[in-house]
């Protein structure tokens, strides 16, 4: 009887064909065994010392049904495009949901280690270059727009084209890494950034330095999405919340990088170089270029990093993830001292593959034809995630989702701009109470040779006086007399004549233009080889002040950082960016006590330092809520928001500078507020694994 059921275990252990075939991942189904074969089986029958079974013990009959199951897996395979494309997705899905769990194992398997902390540094590098290319126009506009001779209008649109950019690339590039690979596209776009900021540290024109920025921005406003999925996949559940907040402070040391080179380059107007009178290269182009180094040193670094195998294994290139991830294995065992351990895992589930791929053949068409196939249809399949994304699963999460990236992002970004535009009205305020006015003065047969600066002439008489070598600040003449007066080598700015009489007097050599006399009577006045540039005047800003608050800015997210990066996976997502955004919007109420320079700085840093833990958790729950093949997209759409609530945030706020405190204040608390309290409906993603 024993031999009869042993013989009914053998019968359906060969039926089954790969029942004792080694997990290598390789069907192999077995020749009928021979009767020596068998012999030695019933010899080899029972238990070894590990209690481990193996072939040729006596297991018992199987379960009904085990047998109908594995008949099932026998029966012959209907053809994929035979079957119903709901049916292939429900296949795919359900193997996505066993690889998320085995690949949380392997992970897990290969430590954390030397390997995380290299693409740890590589991937901050790329983060870091995403904080600079936000600061970089802000701090050379008050050199460039006297190169370029920039007026209010064009100096808005430079401000915000860098934002347009981004919002775009984040969608675009975002999406492509989902269907080309996390390390391809990333590639792509620092390479696309490194290329374009480069250049346009060159370029003298404003509408080329204007396009120059805008595909730069392009370029480097895919990192942040493609950086966080790339670096979640080599993450295991109980790091993830941690090391991504660890990660987001490269966006801080990005701002404090690029206000120390600030501050020590663009002051320093003798660095530069000119050829001819038309080309000049001065500190701010510097500096620009010194601003693209972190992009290119991650751009060199990424070359040596491995693709995301988790991103392999959902296009079905099983083998190459299994190296990589072997390759990580190894690379922290070493590190750890423990070379001998081996890597286990041998096979890894590979979901279905469903998409429709076109293959083309060299002789279709011509060269140009078979790339915009290629692209047409890449670029549909990146339509497609951006519409799944919106699909019943998934639809309440992304508008959620969408609502709390943009409120944050309209009160966060519309804010940074308000705080320095503030400062500088205290300034300016500051600045016109201490005009000095003159009233009724007499001068003659004088010599002016020194500057003139923040005062009011009203009803003077200046008769045989010389105004030589000199420059008028912040000056203004109202119904005075100008009379046998010479004017040599005078430079000027926001200077006007207004009601005044000028006769028998010589202008030479001067930048006092026509459009500075306002009803002025020139009689008998003459006006000899004016100073050749740009004839708009520009605000006197004070450089260090502005890299001083976006310095404390940037360094006061430092304990926000910490904070987050610590109780990111003790007290969860939902509440982080909850509590954060409430005490954010509490920290703006104290707004209306900031009647200072010091004051605005000190609420400026509270703020930023409480809005940051809102930022790392929203970076963290956003990745964590997607599967792999949607993760970028997903990411880079609501971070394409993200930057199109900061366009809004910018104009808005701005128009408010000078005229009430309450609409910007009322406006970012209430957004704070709103996002706040909806963010605490998100589901909690702390105890997931990545889908």
């Amino acid at each position: 009887g024993g031999r009869e059921a042993n013989q009914v275990s053998d019968d359906y252990r060969y039926q089954d064909g790969n029942y004792d075939a080694p997990n290598d991942g390789y069907y192999r189904g077995g020749d009928e065994p021979t009767q020596e074969e068998d012999a030695q089986s019933d010899v080899t029958e029972g238990h070894d010392e590990d209690d481990e079974v193996y072939e040729g013990e006596y297991q018992g009959i199987p379960h009904p049904d085990d047998i109908k199951e594995k008949q099932k897996k026998r029966a012959p395979a209907v053809a994929d495009e035979y079957r119903d494309r709901a049916d292939l997705m429900a296949e795919r899905m359900e193997d996505e949901e066993q690889l998320a769990h085995q690949y949380e194992n392997i992970i897990e398997e290969c430590g954390h280690g030397r390997f995380q902390w290299t693409l740890f540094f590589v991937l901050g590098l790329a983060l870091m270059a995403d904080g600079v290319e936000v600061f970089v126009v802000g701090f050379v506009l008050p050199s460039a727009e006297k190169d370029m001779c920039l007026s209010s209008s064009n100096k808005g649109m430079l401000g915000l084209i860098v934002y347009l950019g981004m919002m775009v690339g984040a969608v675009l590039l975002g999406g492509l890494a989902d269907k080309l690979g996390r390390k391809q596209c990333l590639i792509i776009s620092l390479a696309i950034n490194a290329a374009f900021a480069f250049l346009s540290s060159f370029v003298q024109g404003y509408g080329f330095f204007l396009f120059c920025r805008l595909i730069s921005g392009l370029g480097i406003g895919g990192t942040l999405p493609i950086v966080f999925a790339y670096f979640s996949e080599f993450l295991s559940r109980e790091k993830r919340g941690e090391h991504l907040s660890w990660l987001c402070m490269f966006w801080m040391i990005g701002g404090i990088y690029a206000s120390a080179m600030a501050w020590s380059i663009i002051p320093h107007y003798g660095w530069g170089f000119s050829m001819g009178t038309k080309y000049h290269f001065h500190s701010w182009r510097v500096f620009v270029l010194v601003c693209s180094l972190p992009c290119i040193a991650s751009l060199v670094a990424l070359k040596f990093m491995p693709e995301s195998p988790r991103f392999l294994l959902e296009i079905g290139k099983h083998d190459e993830a299994w190296m990589i991830l072997k390759q990580v294995h190894d690379t922290n065992m070493r590190a750890k001292g423990e070379p001998e351990r081996v890597f286990t895992v041998s096979y890894i589930k590979t979901p279905k593959q469903v998409d429709e791929f076109i293959e083309i053949q060299s002789s279709t068409g011509t060269w140009y034809q078979r790339w915009l196939v290629r692209i047409t249809t890449t670029l549909k399949q990146v339509w497609d995630n951006v519409l799944y994304c919106l699909t019943a699963q998934y639809r309440m999460n992304t508008l959620m989702l969408a609502v709390v990236w943009f409120t944050m992002a309209l009160s966060y970004y519309g804010l940074i701009v308000w705080f320095p535009d503030m400062i500088r009205y205290l300034q300016d305020e500051a600045y016109d109470s201490r005009v000095k006015i003159f009233d009724e003065e007499e001068v003659s047969h004088f010599t002016f040779n020194f500057t003139l600066e923040n005062q009011i002439h009203r009803n003077g008489e200046y008769r045989n006086d010389k105004f030589i070598g000199m420059k008028f600040k912040e000056v203004k003449f109202e119904d005075s007399l100008f009379e046998d007066c010479y004017f040599e080598d005078v430079t000027s700015s926001e200077t006007f004549f207004e009601n005044c009489t000028i006769i028998s007097t010589v202008f030479y050599n001067t930048d006092l233009y026509e459009h500075k006399f306002v009803n002025c009577r020139l009689i008998n006045s003459t006006f000899m080889k004016e100073k050749e540039g740009c004839h708009i005047d520009f605000e006197e800003d004070n450089d260090f002040l502005i890299y001083l608050v976006s310095f404390l800015g940037s360094l006061s997210v430092l304990p926000g950082n910490i904070i987050s990066a610590l109780l990111m996976d003790k007290i969860g997502r939902i509440k982080m960016i909850g509590g954060s955004m409430l005490i954010s919007a509490v920290c703006c109420f104290f707004l209306f006590f900031g009647n200072s320079e010091s004051a605005m700085i000190g609420w400026q840093c509270l703020f930023c330092g409480a809005s940051i833990a809102a930022w790392n958790a929203l970076d963290v729950i956003t990745v964590e809520l997607y599967p792999t093949d949607k993760r970028a997209t997903a990411f880079g759409i609501l971070n394409g928001l993200c930057k199109f609530g900061a366009i809004l945030g910018n104009s808005i706020f701005s128009s408010f500078v000078g005229i009430t405190k309450v609409v910007p204040i009322l406006l970012a608390s209430s957004a704070l507020v709103g996002g706040g309290l909806l963010a605490l409906r998100l589901p909690e993603t702390r105890e997931q694994v990545l889908m």
